[in-house]
C-alpha cells in the first residue's frame, strides 16, 4: 500500500499525541495503589463504557471481522451481539457483588466468596489469558497488517508499539488508559463508519442497486446472523445458532463479567450506578461492529474478491481501494488504537494482578509506593514476554481462531465458579478451587488435542465433530457438575461469608420497585428489546 505523506503526518500525530495525552491525564492522580490500580474509583459510567468497547475491540477485531465477513458474512457478528447480552449479567448482577464488597481485582472477590486458594489460581489463570491472549496475539496481529499497509518489519512493528503503549500505562496507570481507551473509542467508530459508508457507496456504483441484488452475488447465507445446522457455515466453521446461544455466554461471561483485562473500568467505578451503567452503554456500543466490522468484509466479496487471496487481506484492500488520502492515516490511526488499548487494558491488569493478589497477600503491610512500583516493574516484564510470544503467532492459521481456541481452555471452569458461586449458597471452597484446577487442566489438555502444531490433527473439531464454541458449553458443564458434586460432598460455607457474595435466590437480581425509567433493570430491558428486534430483522 502506498502511503502519502499526509497520512505519515496524520499517524504519527496520533502516536505521539496518545502518549502525551495518556501522561498527562494522570498527572493529578494520588500514585496509591487504589489511584493507580483503579483510577482512585472515580471513573464515570460513559469512560467505563467506552473504555470497555476500547479494550475489547482489538487490531485482531477490525482485521478478523471483515475477513470473517468476506468468508462466512454477517454470522460473525454473533460474537459481537452475544458481547451485548452477557454485558447484561455484568450490569445486573456481578457489578452490584464487585462495588458492594469494594474489591480491587477478580480473584479477590473469590477470595471473600470461597478461600485465599481460589484466589491464588484465579490470579494465575488471569495473568496467562492477558499474557497469551490479550497482549501477545494483538501484537502479532498488529503487526501483521502494518507490513501490509507499510512494508515494516513485523518484529519492528511489534516493538515500536509496545514500547510507545508501556510508556503511558506504566507511567499512568489505569487513568491514563482508560482516557486513551476514550479517545481510541471515538476513532474506532469514526473510521469504521467512514469505511462502511464508502463501502455501501461503492456497490451500488457496482451496478448492485437493490438488497435482492446484493443478496444474490454473495455467497449462500452471507447476510445472515442464524444458520441451522444443515448450512455450509454450520458444517465448516460449527456456526450454528445453538452454537452461539449454548457456548459464547461460557466465552462471555468468562470475559466481560470475570476477566481482570476487562472488568477492571468496573471496579474503578465511582458509584454503584457507574459500575451497573458502564457495562450497559458498551452493551449499546457493541451493538454496532456487526454493521460497521462485519458488513463492510461481506460487501468486500462483491467488490474486490479478485484482488484478495488471502482472507486476513480484507481490510488492506478496503482500505487501499475505498479511502483517499488522509483518510487512510485515519483509519491506520483506528487500527493503532485498537492495538494500544488491547495492550494497555492487558499490561494494567497484570500488574494489579500481582502487585494485589500476589505481592500483597505475601506482605499485607507493604506501601503504596511499593505497590507501584511492583506494579510497573510487572508491566515490563510481561510486556518483554508478550513480546517473545508475539512472534509465534505465525503458527496458527487463523489469529481470530486462535484467540477463540485459547479462550475455550481457560473460560468454562472460571464461568462456572463465578456463575455458581453468586447464585449456589450450597457452593464450597472445595469446590471452587478443584473446579478451576481440574477444569483449567481438561482445556489445556483439550486444547492441545485440536492444535494441529502439537497433535497433528484436531481431534475434537475434526475427529469427534465438536466445533470450539460446543467444546466450551460441554466442559462448561462438566465444571457444572463437578462444582455441584464437591459441594455437597464438603461441609456447607459459612453464612456469614456466603451473605455479602451471594443472592439468596435468582429472582433478588429483579427485587424491588422500579425507580424509574433510570432503574438499571429498565435500561437492561430496553437493550434487550433493542437486540431481539435487531435478531428479528437481520437473523
Amino acid at each position: 500500500m502506498n502511503i502519502s505523506i499526509v497520512d505519515s503526518i496524520i499517524i504519527m500525530v496520533y502516536l505521539v499525541g496518545i502518549v502525551i495525552v495518556g501522561l498527562l491525564s494522570a498527572r493529578k492522580v494520588k500514585m496509591t495503589g487504589e489511584g493507580y490500580f483503579l483510577a482512585g474509583r472515580g471513573l464515570g459510567w460513559a469512560t467505563i463504557g467506552a473504555a470497555l468497547f476500547a479494550s475489547n475491540i482489538s487490531t485482531i477485531h477490525l482485521t478478523g471481522l471483515a475477513s470473517e465477513g468476506f468468508i462466512i458474512g454477517l454470522v460473525a457478528g454473533n460474537y459481537e451481539w452475544g458481547a451485548t447480552f452477557t454485558l447484561l449479567f455484568t450490569g445486573l448482577i456481578f457489578a452490584p457483588f464487585y462495588f458492594k464488597t469494594k474489591i480491587s481485582t477478580l480473584p479477590e472477590f473469590l477470595e471473600r466468596r470461597f478461600d485465599s486458594r481460589s484466589r491464588s489460581l484465579m490470579a494465575f489463570m488471569a495473568i496467562i489469558g492477558a499474557l497469551f491472549i490479550h497482549i501477545g496475539m494483538s501484537l502479532y496481529a498488529g503487526a501483521t497488517v502494518f507490513e501490509k499497509f507499510f512494508g515494516v518489519n513485523i518484529y519492528m512493528s511489534i516493538i515500536v508499539i509496545s514500547v510507545l503503549t508501556a510508556i503511558y500505562t506504566i507511567v499512568g496507570g489505569l487513568k491514563a488508559v482508560v482516557v486513551t481507551e476514550n479517545i481510541q473509542t471515538v476513532i474506532l467508530l469514526l473510521g469504521s463508519i467512514v469505511l462502511t459508508a464508502l463501502a455501501i457507496y461503492a456497490v451500488n456504483d457496482a451496478g448492485f442497486t437493490s438488497y435482492a441484488d446484493v443478496k444474490s452475488a454473495m455467497r449462500p447465507g452471507q447476510l445472515e446472523m442464524l444458520h441451522g445446522s444443515e448450512s455450509e457455515v454450520a458444517k465448516s466453521h460449527g456456526y450454528s445458532w445453538y452454537a452461539f446461544l449454548l457456548g459464547y455466554p461460557v466465552l462471555g461471561i468468562w470475559y466481560w463479567c470475570t476477566d481482570q483485562t476487562i472488568v477492571q473500568r468496573v471496579l474503578g467505578a465511582k458509584t454503584q450506578q457507574d459500575a451497573q451503567y458502564g457495562p450497559l452503554f458498551a452493551g449499546l456500543l457493541k451493538l454496532l461492529p456487526p454493521f460497521i466490522l462485519v458488513l463492510p468484509g461481506a460487501l468486500a466479496y462483491l467488490l474486490f474478491k479478485e484482488q484478495i487471496d488471502l482472507p486476513v487481506e480484507t481490510l488492506p484492500v478496503l482500505i487501499n481501494n475505498l479511502l483517499p488520502v488522509g483518510l487512510k492515516g485515519l483509519f491506520a490511526a483506528a487500527l493503532l488504537a485498537a492495538l494500544m488499548s488491547t495492550v494497555a487494558a492487558a499490561l494494567n491488569s497484570c500488574s494489579s494482578l500481582v502487585a494485589l493478589d500476589i505481592v500483597k497477600r505475601i506482605n499485607p503491610n507493604i506501601s503504596d509506593k511499593r505497590q507501584v512500583y511492583i506494579g510497573r516493574v510487572t508491566a515490563v516484564v510481561v510486556m518483554i514476554v508478550a513480546i517473545l510470544w508475539s512472534t509465534q503467532g505465525g503458527k496458527f492459521q487463523s489469529i481470530f481462531q486462535a484467540i477463540n481456541d485459547m479462550a475455550v481452555a481457560l473460560a468454562p471452569p472460571i464461568t462456572a465458579v463465578f456463575l455458581l458461586g453468586v447464585f449456589y449458597r450450597r457452593g464450597t471452597k472445595q469446590a471452587a478451587f478443584y473446579t478451576l484446577l481440574i477444569g483449567l487442566i481438561l482445556g489445556i489438555v483439550l486444547f492441545l488435542l485440536d492444535f494441529k502444531p502439537v497433535s497433528g490433527y484436531q481431534y475434537i473439531t475434526d475427529g469427534l465433530g465438536v466445533p470450539f464454541l460446543m467444546r466450551a458449553w460441554w466442559t462448561f458443564c462438566i465444571c457444572c457438575v463437578m462444582f455441584i458434586v464437591w459441594s455437597l460432598a464438603t461441609p456447607r460455607p459459612d453464612a456469614e461469608q456466603i451473605a455479602q457474595t451471594t443472592f439468596a435466590n435468582p429472582g433478588e437480581v429483579f427485587a424491588g420497585p422500579l425507580k424509574g425509567w433510570k432503574d438499571v433493570r429498565v435500561l437492561a430491558g430496553l437493550l434487550l428489546l433493542a437486540l431481539v428486534v435487531l435478531y428479528a430483522i437481520v437473523g
